[in-house]
């Protein structure tokens, strides 16, 4: 049995199984194992790789680096206020900072904690699989897969335009964007590419996703910026004189 799926069996012993707390005044409320079995099955269907199903708000060091600390300040910040928040986050930065690790962390807690459906996307898995709707052969169609993407409280969008923009995703993503935008549903969005690079010559955001949709990026979002090393690239260092020792 997975991480994810292992609930208790037994019945409540608030509850008793029935779902409910049964309040001395009268009243009922959902009980806590409702809520936390829902949470699970929430979980199950948000579409978080395996690789990140560990990461949490908790497990995200931010002592080491004044920008991680202040992105986690916002990530926790962002949990509490929630449902009463009307934009979203977008995390910026270089690879191996911990953006995706923050974004999972918020989206757990949501479903988690407060039982609010999230999905997560890799935009590069989203871009491949609208693709192949369009085979002939597929069992699936365009608005099958993009549905989901639209409608859910919470998306998270990983990698946002890591895929090369072409004009057909370019106009897929502003469809997106657009569309979750109007109907005033929460994104959060990772990214590699900054508005300001640290090297000259890098491309930025807006020159992956155009002035456009990067102004409207700024109307449903937060930049969250992070400036950090490749934690990721530290480990396989250590790692690596490890084994020459």
């Amino acid at each position: 049995m997975s991480e994810l799926t292992s609930i208790k069996s037994e019945s409540c012993s608030i509850c008793q199984g029935t779902g409910w707390d049964v309040a001395a005044a009268g009243g009922a409320r959902r009980c806590h194992c409702a809520l936390d079995s829902r949470g699970v099955r929430l979980l199950e269907k948000a579409g978080v790789p395996k690789r990140y199903e560990s990461c949490d708000l908790n497990n995200y060091d931010g002592r080491h680096c004044e920008s991680q600390g202040k992105a986690k300040m916002v990530a926790t910040k962002f949990v509490e206020d929630f449902p009463v928040i009307d934009v979203g986050l977008l995390f910026l930065g270089p690879c191996g900072v911990g953006k995706t690790h923050l974004a999972v962390g918020i989206i757990k807690v949501l479903m988690l904690e407060k039982g609010i459906p999230c999905l997560f996307y890799d935009f590069r898995e989203l871009i491949r699989e609208i693709q192949n709707s369009y085979n002939p052969t597929a069992q699936t169609s365009e608005m099958k897969i993009l549905t989901p993407v639209l409608e859910s409280p919470v998306l998270v969008l990983d990698e946002l335009v890591a895929a090369k923009p072409t004009h057909w995703v370019t106009d897929t993503i502003t469809y997106v964007i657009n569309r979750r935008y109007n109907d005033k549903r929460i994104t959060i969005f990772t990214s590699n590419f900054l508005d300001n690079p640290a090297e000259r010559g890098d491309e930025t955001l807006t020159d992956r996703v155009g002035i456009r949709l990067r102004s409207r990026l700024y109307e449903m979002c937060h930049d969250v910026i992070i400036s950090a090393d490749d934690f990721r690239k530290k480990v396989r260092w250590k790692s690596a004189k490890f084994a020459l020792e």
